[in-house]
């Protein structure tokens, strides 16, 4: 039998009930809910992006032919495997370069792993993931992405710096 949406067994985290009074701590006054975000992300990574190529590959092939638009995809992907490779190698300097200074390297961390995640999204055909690839070798926008995380992970956990 399957898991239910009140069964403790399946990893469901409690939430109190919303309107619930806060005298009220028993287990009549918590439900579970099973966890939905990676499932919600999982469908769009999967599913939306994948139609949403197809239909960007239909509509630039209709626009400038069959060819033109492989020709882009390839094109993308050698420029792309090309900067992404030319940002590592920088950022790997970097790396070192506050390891050997004796600090904590963060920011070379997070940029290294956006860069790599950057090369996956360019060598993967389409155009979609050709834009957002392009963007996250943009240094601004790893930095700006680094910003949000950090302030989002400060405000849910504790922090020590």
């Amino acid at each position: 039998m399957g898991c239910q949406r009140t069964d403790r067994r399946c990893g469901a985290t409690p939430v109190p009930r919303v309107g619930a009074p806060a005298w009220a701590t028993g287990t009549a006054s918590v439900h579970y809910l099973q966890p939905m975000r990676i499932r919600t992300w999982l469908f769009i990574g999967f599913i939306i992006v994948p139609i949403i190529e197809v239909a960007l590959f239909v509509y630039v092939g209709s626009l400038i032919g069959v060819w033109p638009t492989v020709a882009i995809v390839i094109l993308t992907a050698f420029i792309g495997s090309w900067l992404v490779s030319r940002q590592g190698r920088a950022t790997w300097l970097q790396f070192r370069t506050e390891l050997e200074e004796g600090g904590v390297p963060t920011v070379p961390i997070v940029h290294g792993a956006l860069i790599l995640v950057a090369g996956a999204l360019l060598l993967t055909p389409g155009f979609l993931t050709d834009a957002i690839g392009l963007a996250l070798l943009v240094p601004a926008v790893r930095d700006a992405i680094r910003t949000w995380g950090s302030a989002r992970l400060a405000s849910r956990w504790i922090v020590i710096r």
